[in-house]
């Protein structure tokens, strides 16, 4: 029995057709790759969006601190212009009222020295019989006038610091009538002043008279 004879086919295949999985296997890097490029892009996109945000949102709180604390300021400043200027406006008051108040007690105090001056120069227990009528007239008449100038300055400073002066209780509030009746007052001290003093020079004069005899 013959033997079959073997038949060997050789396949041959070209190289193009060998290199084609390698091109095809490098389209599928250079794709995961590009993919990766935008995803890794995409991320930092979102990343730059989100620190963005944030910054926004950091701004945003800066805004409404500053101006809640611009509010803040503007209230108090409006709130201690208004203190401040109400302050200055009873300081300057005060003070116009010391300064009338002190020019008053000055020429007060001028009219009681006067006064004080001629009460103790009085000397009943030396006058005589002959002079006593008319001795006792004058300074009875000097008396009364310092004793209504004294009750004046009294009326006159009631209400003020210095009511105190002359123990009366001082009360507030009444420093505008003060002020309007200060010029009168004054100026009737004044006149008293004038109008005591040729009685007073009238007195020396007699006094000076009666020692020579």
């Amino acid at each position: 029995m013959a033997t079959p004879t073997e038949h060997t086919h050789h396949i041959r295949i070209r190289s193009s057709q060998m290199e084609m999985p390698t091109a095809s296997s490098g389209m599928s890097n250079r794709g995961t790759e590009d993919y990766d490029l935008k995803l890794r892009a995409a991320q930092e996109e979102m990343v730059r969006i989100q620190q963005q945000q944030e910054e926004l949102e950091r701004m945003k709180q800066e805004l409404e601190e500053l101006t809640s604390r611009k509010r803040s300021f503007v209230s108090q400043q409006v709130e201690l212009t208004e203190k401040l200027t109400s302050a200055l406006t009873l300081i300057d008051r005060e003070l116009f009222e010391m300064r009338n108040e002190t020019e008053d007690l000055e020429q007060c105090r001028t009219c009681f020295a006067s006064h004080l001056d001629k009460v103790q120069k009085f000397t009943p227990e030396n006058w005589t019989r002959e002079n006593l009528s008319e001795k006792l007239e004058r300074a009875t008449f000097t008396i009364d006038l310092a004793s209504d100038e004294y009750e004046q300055a009294a009326a006159h400073f009631e209400g003020s610091r210095s009511g105190s002066i002359f123990g009366r209780a001082s009360k507030r509030g009444r420093s505008g009538a003060r002020n309007r009746n200060s010029g009168e007052f004054m100026c009737q001290l004044r006149n008293g002043l004038a109008f005591n003093l040729p009685i007073l020079a009238l007195g020396i004069l007699a006094l000076i008279v009666y020692l020579i005899k």
